[in-house]
């Protein structure tokens, strides 16, 4: 029992501990799309969760980040709810340690569960490997990982 809650925990936090410097695309405030089937298509951004700030800086995200967010259109069962999601794609441009800029076309985040599993059963579009990297369950129902 202590193994699968240990195991669970894990997978909420997403696997890697030290992750690479991405440039933060993303303010708190920012608009989103949704890119799972859960039926909503905006996101709003309200907090980056585990961001460490400096006061007044405002807060921002980067691909692979976990967030808190409020669905700002979709289903009504969905609209102005509250709910944690993670950034799979960016239009930021960002370097990655093979020295390739990746940029993608818009920003778009998948619905996740305070468990770590995601709320919709597949993904639209292409996933960056930073994303899938770091959240397996990402990984596994994306079809195209970048």
């Amino acid at each position: 029992m202590a193994a699968r809650a240990k195991a669970r925990a894990f997978v909420a936090k997403g696997v890697i501990g030290q992750r690479p410097k991405i440039s933060r695309g993303l303010n708190a405030g920012s608009t989103v799309r949704c890119a799972d089937n859960t039926g909503a298509r905006d996101l709003r951004i309200i907090q980056v969760m585990k961001y460490k700030g400096r006061l007044r800086r405002v807060p921002s995200a980067a691909v692979g980040d976990i967030f808190v967010i409020s669905v700002r259109s979709g289903p009504p069962d969905m609209r102005k709810k509250i709910f944690q999601a993670v950034l799979i794609r960016q239009k930021k441009p960002y370097l990655r340690s093979e020295g390739v800029w990746v940029q993608f076309e818009d920003n778009a985040a998948v619905i996740m569960t305070p468990e770590g599993e995601m709320r919709g059963s597949e993904i639209k579009g292409p996933v960056a490997k930073e994303a899938a990297e770091r959240w397996p369950r990402i990984a596994s129902a994306a079809s195209i990982i970048v």
